[in-house]
This record gives C-alpha cells, structure tokens and sequence, in this order.
C-alpha cells in the first residue's frame, strides 16, 4: 500500500508539471491574437486620412455589426411561418403502490386514464415518448407585419452606419485640416522668430555701440521673448491636434508625415452641385424608423383576431407491468421501449375577448410615439436644410478671405521693411518694428488658414448634404 501511494504521488507530481508547463501555452493559443493596426507608410493626404479612418476606427465596425445583427432579425421573424415540433422521451421507475405512471408536467403527450395497480412493492420501468407538431395556417397579417418591422430596423441600421461613416470621416478630415493649419501656424511663428532675432542682434549691435539706448535693447529681448512663446504654443497646438488625428486613424502619432501639399495650393473655384435633404443618411434613418413604427401600428391592428392552429401528435407508452387481467411484473428493461402507441390531430381557434381593451391602449400609445417621431422628421430636415446654408454661407466667406489675405501679406511685408529702415534711420522705435512684424507674421498665417479653410468649407457642405463623395471627387482633381 505504501509503494502503491508513492507511485501515485508520482503521478500526480509529474500531472502538475505538465499543467503548470503546458497551460500557458494554451491559454495563449486560446487567446485572440491582438494584431495592431498596419503602419501608414508614405505622406498622409486628406483622401488617404478619410479613408485610412473609415477602415480603422472601432466605431465604423460596430455599426457594421449591428447592422448584421438587424439583418438576422429578420431571419428570425421569418421562422415564425415554420410549424413547431417538440419531442419528449420520460422515464421513470416507481413501486406499485400508486398508480405506475408518474407523469412529469409537460404538455406533449395526453394523459390516459390509468387504473390502480396492485399494491405489491415491486417496481416497473415505464416510459412516455412522444412528438407534438403545432402550425398557425394563417393569422390575419401578424407574421408578415413581425417581418415588416424587423426590414425596417434592418433598414434604420443600415442608415445608421452610412450615418457612422459619415461622421468619422467628416472628423477626420476636419483633424487633417487642424493639423496642416496647425503646422502652418508654427512655420509662421518659427519665422517670426528668426526674424525678431535677427532684428534683436541688431539692437544689441547699436546699443553697445552707444547708437542707441539701452533700452531698445531690453524691449527687443521682451518682443524676441513673446514671439518664442507664441512658437511654443503653436508647437504644442499642434502636438495636440495630432494626437486627435491619431486616434481617429487608430496609428501612433509617430507615424503620421504631412506636409498639406494638396490643401495649401491655389483652392477650387467649382462648387458642389445640392442635394436634396431627404437623401442625407440621418433623414433616411429616422425615415425607417417612422415606417418600422407604422408596421407596429399595423401588428396591433392584427392582434385581435383569433388565432387558428393545427395540432399534430405521436406518443408511445411503455409499461413492466403487463396489461392482462392477471399482471404479471416482466421484469428487466421491460417498460423500457413504448408497446403502446397513439396519435392525435386537432384544430383550434383562440380569441382572446377582453384583449380589446389592451391593445386599444397599447395602439394609443404606438401611434403617439408615432407622431412624435414624424414631427422629429420633419424637423430633422429643417435642421438639415439650414445646415447645408450655412456651410453654403462659411465656404462662400472662406473664399473671400482666401482672395483677400495675399493683399494683406503683401502690405504687411512692405510694412515691416519700412519700419527697419526708420528705426536704421532712428525714425522708429523697437516697439513699432516689433508691431509690424506682428502684423507680418498674423498676415502670413491667416494666408495660409484662409486655404485651408476654402477646404473646411466644402467638406462642411459635403457633411451637411450627407455624402463626402463629390468633394473627394473634386479634391481628386487637384494638381
């Protein structure tokens, strides 16, 4: 018995190492690989930012899923025209001081009449089997209306990840502009900054030549000091505006290269062509959600009706007892297998009366929600319309800016020469140079935004009309 507990432990021992060696190995096998998103190689453009967020961002395959999930809702509706079958098999064994046919709750099989039974100590085995087969032939409309509103939820899903899309790519393309004006922004403030300095080498120059007072000198540094914190929080708006970028397009921020070539060339003079409102992906979501809640309206003028059903059933009984005037017990598995056998076909018809007096209630109901969401329609395509003017509105005041902001750099440039050559002359002041290179460098970045904006302006216009496909299509064409 020892050696027989050691050998055991043995076992054991060597069961535990196994486990301990190999079970990590398989969780990690069990375990979903998670696979980052591919690296972007190459410069980003804004057609590339829109596409590369469609494919990555979660919130697209989400939507995508629960429109798989309301396109097998309708499968599911359609199940409800296919007749019901249900089997049982039951088996008990009991002594025979009761009758022997312990029947179980269930509602397969009907219950015979069963005679008392001797009462002797023995037990039997007995069984019940039995298959029961029930089918509506027809039901006034309420299965096709159950089937009518799982197409339109199905429909409403549909719209609502053409919405998602949408969205996501409208975000990513205003972050792609956020970054390009961004980085605009900081080449600005960077030139400005050179500029400052070179201005305050010079000062320094004549100061400590005596040509001109100290204080010139500390005023240059404070102008210098200023433009270097305006480049900071350039650098950092950018940063941040990348990260946003980053997380729509699901890469690390690394990784992103732009350099704004196709939006800070000469803008597009073509416009998009309208689109009526009722084509706008939230219109046509809300509109399946109005038609499903019409459906559901129809489903309760259908439900009081009667219901018509056709019953099949087949069942077996089996006893170890026999049947005869003198039963005899027959022992073994005798009772195992049905020696009796029974069917039965039936109709019925069910109405349910005073369900009236619900379902007016529940119609009353229905069909105030239903009105609700109608009147939200209409004031979804109201909203819509002053949506797609109002893009209309900033798009036609971005392209005014956009022919105005040349005039301004070039008055500013001009300006800020003739303030060095006065304050070379000593006809300026530092605070003077240091306002129009201020000026130079607001005008430099408003130059460059303005474009960019021409850009943010169509995409507004294409968001609100609710398809960014002609505006890629225009963007396409840029040299």
């Amino acid at each position: 018995m020892r050696c027989f507990g050691l050998k055991h432990r043995h076992l054991i021992l060597r069961a535990g190492l196994a486990v301990a060696v190999f079970l990590p190995a398989l969780r990690a096998g069990c375990q979903a690989p998670s696979t980052p998103p591919p690296p972007m190689s190459g410069h980003l453009t804004l057609a590339l930012a829109i596409q590369e967020a469609q494919a990555r961002y979660p919130a697209i395959r989400a939507a995508l899923e629960r429109q798989e999930a309301a396109r097998n809702a309708i499968g599911v509706a359609k199940t409800a025209y296919l007749p019901r079958a249900d089997m049982l098999w039951q088996g008990n064994r009991a002594t025979t001081n009761k009758p022997n046919i312990a029947f179980l709750p269930q509602g397969f099989v009907p219950v015979p009449d069963t005679p008392a039974r001797p009462t002797t100590g023995h037990s039997d085995w007995n069984t019940l089997t039995g298959v029961l087969l029930a089918w509506q032939p027809f039901d006034f409309g309420v299965r096709h209306a159950q089937v009518g509103i799982a197409k339109f939820g199905y429909q409403s899903a549909q719209r609502a990840a053409e919405l998602t899309r949408l969205n996501v790519a409208s975000a990513a393309a205003g972050a792609y502009l956020n970054v390009v004006a961004a980085h605009q922004a900081v080449k600005v403030q960077q030139a400005n900054v050179d500029r400052m300095e070179a201005f305050a080498r010079t000062v320094h120059v004549l100061v400590d030549n005596t040509l001109r007072p100290g204080a010139d000198a500390s005023q240059a540094d404070a102008q210098l000091a200023l433009a270097r914190t305006q480049l900071i929080q350039a650098q950092t708006q950018e940063r941040v505006l990348l990260e946003a970028l980053a997380n729509l397009l699901q890469v690390p921020s690394p990784q992103i290269v732009i350099d704004g070539r196709d939006v800070l060339g000469t803008p597009p003079a073509a416009t998009l062509n309208e689109a009526p409102v009722e084509a706008h992906p939230q219109a046509q979501q809300l509109a399946a959600v109005v038609r499903e809640q019409e459906e559901q309206v129809h489903l309760l003028s259908r439900s009081y009706v009667p219901s018509f059903t056709v019953y099949g059933s087949a069942s077996g009984l089996g006893a170890g007892l026999s049947s005869t005037s003198s039963p005899v017990f027959l022992g073994g598995g005798s009772g195992l297998a049905p020696t009796e056998l029974n069917w039965m076909a039936a109709f019925q018809v069910t109405f349910p009366a005073f369900q009236i007096f619900t379902i007016r209630q529940q119609k009353v109901v229905q069909k105030a929600q239903l009105s609700s969401t109608q009147a939200s329609y209409q004031q979804m395509l109201g909203d819509l319309s002053a949506q797609e003017k109002e893009a209309q509105a900033m798009l036609d005041g971005a392209r005014r800016i956009a022919g105005n902001t040349p005039v301004e750099v070039a008055a500013a440039r001009t300006s800020e020469g003739q303030q060095k050559a006065r304050y070379s002359s000593g006809l300026a002041t530092v605070i003077e140079v240091s306002t129009a290179e201020a000026a130079l460098a607001q005008a430099e970045g408003d130059d460059a935004v303005a474009r960019v904006n021409v850009w943010r302006g169509l995409a507004g216009v294409a968001e609100a009309q609710g398809d960014l496909t002609p505006f890629l299509q225009l963007l396409s064409k840029q040299p």
